[in-house]
């Protein structure tokens, strides 16, 4: 796996990475896919082109031995030596093969390393139990806190039900 820090020109493949696996009828190919859950577009091309030119975010990507982009992750740090891991998508043709744990191994060390983050944090919708608990086994924990899902913005998809929130992770990094 090759890893690098994301470029403008990257921005269409980002931005068809992330829909694949969220949303539509092509995310159904991995396991990840919210398209129960949620309409509309996961991400579009201005909202990664801003964390692309962002100095205060990372949006690490993930190439096979090839050059054929098949993970992604934004990394963002807050107060108290926090970095907040998000836009996290692996092609869906190419899910449960281990290149997610291979990305967030990678986005951790960053954190970690490079951002000087003691504890990684992110929310993940609390529906998705299966995926929780992908995270659980990989050592994050349920804080206990949730968040409420942006509804009514379309830019993040229109829910399918009226109960969707986040369920805030945390994993110590130290």
């Amino acid at each position: 796996m090759i890893f690098r820090e994301a470029a403008t020109s990257d921005v269409p493949a980002i931005v068809a990475l992330v829909e694949s696996a969220y949303r539509g009828e092509a995310s159904r190919a991995g396991w990840t896919t919210e398209a129960d859950l949620l309409d509309g577009q996961r991400t579009d091309a201005d909202a990664v082109a801003g964390i692309v030119a962002s100095t205060a975010s990372t949006l690490l990507l993930a190439f096979d031995d090839g050059d054929n982009l098949v993970g992604c992750c934004q990394l963002e740090p807050k107060d108290g030596g926090v970095c907040y891991f998000g836009m996290f998508a692996v092609s869906p043709v190419r899910q449960g093969g281990g290149i997610g744990r291979i990305v967030l191994a990678e986005a951790e060390r960053v954190a970690a390393q490079t951002l000087g983050a003691t504890t990684m944090e992110m929310t993940v919708i609390a529906q998705r139990r299966d995926l929780i608990e992908w995270y659980l086994r990989r050592g994050y924990t349920e804080t206990g806190e949730q968040r409420p899902f942006p509804h009514g913005d379309e830019r993040f998809g229109v829910p399918r039900r009226d109960d969707l929130v986040f369920t805030v992770l945390a994993k110590s990094l130290t």
